[in-house]
C-alpha cells in the first residue's frame, strides 16, 4: 500500500539555532539550574557539595560530565516530593509512572512547566505536519500516565481539534476515525497494529480513512514494525519520545525524513554514556541516554540516567532543524535479559522475526528455568493460518527462525508458531517478555 506524504514545519526558531549558540544557551541554562537546585533541593545541594562543584565551576557545556548522576532510585528514595524544587503551593499537576515494583515515581509541574510542556509537544506535532485544521485522535492513556494529557495539551496549543478517546475499545476507535474525520492517530505502535488488524477483519481499506499521519511512542519499536504499520495503515509512522521523569512526551520527535528523533536540547541536554563505567561516549556510539532537564521548575533533574539505549546523530537533517537527533530506542539497560550468561535484548529478536514474510508483528518472549537450573528461551510468534495449518511448512519455518535467532543472539532458543490473534493484545504497551524465572 502506498504511504501518504506529509510535510512538517518549524514551530519554534530555537529548533534551528546554530551549534555555537545552542551550546551557549545550554551552558547558561545549566548554570542557572544548578544554582536553583543547590538552593532548594537538599539532595542536589549535598551531591554538588560532595563532588566539590559550584555552578560557576562550569566553563563549558563539556563540563557537564563532571556532575554526578541522578538515578530513578533517587526519586523513589525521596518519594514523593523530596526532589522537588518548588513548594506544593506552586504545583498545578502531579503525574506518576506506574513502575513494576515498589512505589511509583512522582513528577510535578508548575503552571510554567505545563506551558513549557504544551509548547514542546506542539513542536513535536508540528514536525509531523499537524496544524489547526487537523483532528487528532489521542489513543494514549489518560490519567497518571503522562502520554494522554501531554499530547492533549500540545494539540490544543497548535489549535487542532483533539479527540480524547484514550486507549482501548478498538471498534469505537475505528468508528470515531471515520465519523469525526480524524487525520492524526496518536497511540503506541503495538496498538496501531491492533487497529490495523481490526480494519482488515472488517474489510475496511485504510485508503478510505481520513488519517494522514501516525505519531507513535511509549514503547521501543523497530524499523520493521514501522514498515508493518505503514504498509497496513498507509500513513507515515513517526516516532515520538519522552519519559515521565523528564517531562513526558515531547522530549524528542521524528520529522518526516525518518532519520532519528530531534531532541529538544535547549531544554533537555543529552549525553550518551557507557552504562557500566559511566564514561561519556562519542556521537554515533550506542550507549545509555542521559538527560539534564535545565528549564523545568518543579522537578529539574541533573544527568538523569534513563536506562534507554540509543546513539546521538549530529549530521545535518534535510528538514532544517539543527538539533541533535537520537536514534530509535534499541532497548533498555535494565530490561536486558541474561540467558545462560548471554545478554539478550528483545529488539534483537524482533528484528529477526519481522524479516520473515511469513510472520506477523505479534510475538512474545518466554523465559523459563528448567530442573537443571539452566535458562530456556522460547519465542512465540503469530503466522498466517495457511502456514500454521501446514505442519511441514510450520516445522520448517520454526527451524529456520530458531537458526537465525541462534546466529543473531549467540544462544539457542525454541520458536513456536501460533495462528492469528492467539497472542493476547494490549490496549497500551505490548507485553513482549514473560520471565517465569522470577514468579
Amino acid at each position: 500500500m502506498g504511504v501518504k506524504q506529509i510535510t512538517g514545519y518549524i514551530w519554534d526558531e530555537a529548533e534551528r539555532l546554530p551549534r555555537n549558540e545552542m551550546r551557549k544557551l545550554q551552558l547558561e541554562r545549566l548554570q542557572s539550574c544548578l544554582t536553583r537546585v543547590a538552593k532548594s533541593v537538599p539532595f542536589y545541594r549535598d551531591k554538588l557539595a560532595n563532588a566539590g562543584i559550584t555552578p560557576g565551576d562550569l566553563g563549558s557545556i563539556d563540563d557537564l560530565a563532571r556532575l554526578p548522576f541522578t538515578y530513578k532510585s533517587d526519586l523513589r528514595d525521596n518519594y514523593p516530593f523530596g526532589l522537588f524544587a518548588k513548594p506544593a503551593s506552586e504545583l498545578v499537576r502531579l503525574h506518576a509512572s506506574s513502575g513494576t515494583t515498589g512505589k511509583p515515581t512522582v513528577v510535578g509541574y508548575t503552571q510554567n512547566d505545563i506551558e513549557l510542556w504544551s509548547n514542546l509537544v506542539a513542536r513535536a506535532l508540528a514536525a509531523a505536519g499537524v496544524t489547526s485544521e487537523d483532528v487528532v485522535q489521542n489513543a494514549y492513556g489518560y490519567g497518571l500516565f503522562t502520554g494522554g494529557l501531554g499530547i492533549h495539551y500540545g494539540a490544543e496549543k497548535i489549535g487542532a481539534t483533539i479527540v480524547p478517546v484514550s486507549g482501548g475499545n478498538t471498534q469505537r476507535q475505528i468508528m470515531l476515525i471515520q465519523d469525526l474525520s480524524s487525520t492524526v492517530l496518536c497511540c503506541t505502535p503495538s496498538y496501531a497494529l491492533v487497529i490495523a488488524e481490526a480494519l482488515a477483519s472488517e474489510g475496511i481499506h485504510p485508503a478510505t480513512l481520513p488519517l494522514k499521519v501516525g505519531i507513535f511512542g511509549a514503547e521501543p519499536w523497530s524499523e520493521e514494525i514501522r514498515h508493518q504499520i505503514q504498509d497496513r495503515l498507509g500513513i507515515p509512522a513517526l516516532n515520538i519520545y519522552g519519559l515521565s521523569e523528564v517531562i513526558g512526551p515531547g522530549v524528542a520527535m521524528e520529522c518526516p525524513q525518518q532519520v532519528g528523533m530531534h531532541i529538544f536540547e535547549d531544554h533537555f541536554i543529552p549525553e550518551i554514556i557507557d552504562p557500566d563505567t559511566g564514561e561519556s561516549l562519542p556521537d554515533g556510539q550506542v550507549g545509555e541516554l542521559v538527560f539534564s532537564c535545565v528549564t523545568k521548575e518543579a522537578l529539574p533533574l541533573i544527568r538523569y540516567r534513563t536506562r534507554d539505549r540509543t546513539r546521538l546523530i549530529r549530521e545535518e537533517c534535510a528538514c532544517g532543524r539543527t538539533m541533535v537527533r537520537m536514534d530509535r530506542i534499541l532497548g533498555r539497560t535494565d530490561d536486558m535479559l541474561i540467558i545462560r550468561g548471554v545478554n539478550v535484548f528483545p529488539s534483537q529478536i524482533e528484528t529477526v522475526l519481522l524479516r520473515s514474510a511469513e510472520t506477523e508483528p505479534q510475538y512474545q518472549i518466554l523465559v523459563d528455568r528448567g530442573d537443571n537450573h539452566l535458562d530456556y528461551l522460547t519465542v512465540v510468534v503469530e503466522a498466517p493460518q495457511s502456514t500454521v495449518g501446514d505442519s511441514d511448512r510450520r516445522g520448517q519455518l520454526q527451524t529456520d527462525l530458531a537458526q537465525e535467532l541462534n546466529s543473531a543472539l549467540g544462544i539457542s532458543c525454541a520458536v513456536r508458531l501460533v495462528g492469528p490473534q492467539e497472542i493476547q493484545r494490549s490496549d497500551g504497551k505490548a507485553i513482549r517478555v514473560i520471565d517465569n524465572r522470577i514468579i
